[in-house]
């Protein structure tokens, strides 16, 4: 069994793949739980925004898994270069994780957790969208392809970090790399609002 910072490494890893992969439904408290997603209907229309699904921003036929290839990860011991190998395969895929272009200029609104870029509390000018609480701060990024590089047209006032907000406004398939994560889309958010359940 591996023993080191690199299994802990990989299993974070992993845990935010299954996390993606929708392992986690949310809670019905008013504190979120490690790796909550935020329910919302597919397809409605809401102030001329179409409310898409976290799905929506993943080809079908992406499996960051397949890096893994048949690597059984409980026959490595802590100095199998192995280990090492598939912890760079697979972070290689998470940051450079397909988008869907035909997304590209849709005016969508779409529910997630906020992590602020811009370090200025109560003022929030930049900041990455994640689809699960937790992501980037207590767990490794999820895939780019699941990061939104949110700049709303205003500040959002919020003393909050990860705070549960809807985005409106015209998705792009613009890449940013960030020292939170790296995103596979950007929005100008024309609106961002507290999330309420």
């Amino acid at each position: 069994m591996l023993k080191t910072s690199w299994v802990n490494a990989i299993g974070a890893t992993l845990a935010a793949v299954a996390l993606w992969l929708g392992a986690a439904v949310a809670a019905d408290t008013t504190d979120y739980k490690l790796g909550d997603r935020l329910p919302q209907k597919s397809g409605a229309v809401t102030a001329g925004f179409k409310e898409v699904p976290w799905d929506a921003l993943v080809p079908a036929n992406w499996d960051p898994a397949k890096e893994l290839g048949a690597l059984d990860l409980s026959t490595l011991n802590d100095s199998d270069p192995r280990a090492m190998k598939a912890l760079e395969k697979l972070k290689a895929a998470m940051d450079n994780a397909p988008i869907v272009p035909a997304i590209n200029g849709s005016r969508v609104r779409i529910a997630g957790f906020m992590v602020p870029l811009d370090g200025i509390r109560g003022q929030i000018t930049e900041f990455l969208l994640v689809p699960y609480f937790g992501a980037c701060i207590h767990t490794p990024p999820p895939p780019s392809n699941q990061i939104i590089h949110v700049m709303p047209t205003k500040p959002y006032r919020t003393d909050q970090a990860m705070e549960a907000v809807w985005i409106s406004g015209t998705i792009e398939t613009v890449r940013a790399e960030t020292g939170m994560g790296n995103a596979g889309y950007r929005m100008k958010a024309e609106v961002v609002t507290t999330y309420k359940r």
